[in-house]
């Protein structure tokens, strides 16, 4: 139980300090508002950087179906971990964007557009296509269990192994970030989503359900692709460890 408490815990930690910092830079009268995409990408590696810090010798500071599933393909995670990590992350993302959502009420009346307000919360392509926007996020999920399970297998001493974490998330972000908002992570993108759904943000639009789905199963195939493509490489004695 403690190990999902951790989950639970870092995950609003984890949208809180994320989508906060996607708040500060596109809602309107915030003292950040226009700040820049470097901003939001740097925001959100130190979102993962600083809860992980905090539960990653408690839970492994997985925070995301995708990790806790391809930590499962290669044995470092029970699969009867898999259900309650993932339900401990959605539930976690949901608080965490409530109370994004509580802290910047002023901000989200001030701001008109509809599309602005759910950015904030999800992601979402910059050019709408069903295929690429797939094979965008399931390349970010791909990049994103494959350098983990490296970093993992490294060596790196210490509190050193979550910088390179950090270095995981803002490279994704600042290389492609600006397709679809690089989710990697379906309790990132559906918790909030859910959120934006029943909270009574005032002329915040539909949720964009149609393209929910895309962020939610492209991760997750191209985590446990990349998973396998791991520990086949390690057989072939292409990554020793």
């Amino acid at each position: 139980m403690p190990r999902y408490i951790a989950e639970f815990v870092g995950t609003m930690i984890l949208i809180i300090l994320g989508d906060g910092v996607c708040c500060n830079v596109s809602l309107k009268k915030s003292g950040m508002n226009g700040a820049g995409a470097l901003h939001v990408t740097t925001g959100w590696g130190m979102a993962v950087l600083l809860p992980a810090m905090i539960f990653g010798s408690s839970s492994g500071a997985h925070f995301n179906p995708v990790v806790t599933i391809g930590s499962a393909i290669l044995g470092g995670t029970p699969w009867s971990d898999v259900l309650p990590y993932t339900i401990a992350q959605m539930l976690g993302a949901i608080a965490g964007a409530c109370i994004v959502y509580v802290l910047f009420a002023e901000q989200f009346k001030a701001t008109e557009d509809p599309k602005t307000k759910l950015g904030v919360f999800c992601t979402g392509p910059s050019c709408p296509n069903t295929g690429l926007n797939f094979l965008s996020e399931f390349v970010c999920g791909f990049l994103l269990v494959f350098t983990l399970d490296g970093i993992g297998a490294s060596g790196a001493a210490g509190g050193f192994t979550w910088f390179l974490v950090y270095a995981v998330i803002l490279s994704i972000g600042t290389s492609l970030g600006g397709l679809t908002g690089y989710a990697m992570n379906p309790a990132r993108d559906l918790g909030p989503r859910m959120a934006h759904a029943f909270l009574p943000i005032p002329g915040k639009g539909d949720s964009n359900w149609g393209y929910a789905w895309i962020p939610v199963v492209a991760p997750v195939i191209g985590g446990a692709v990349a998973a396998y493509a791991y520990q086949a490489l390690v057989n072939m004695g292409a990554i020793v460890i």
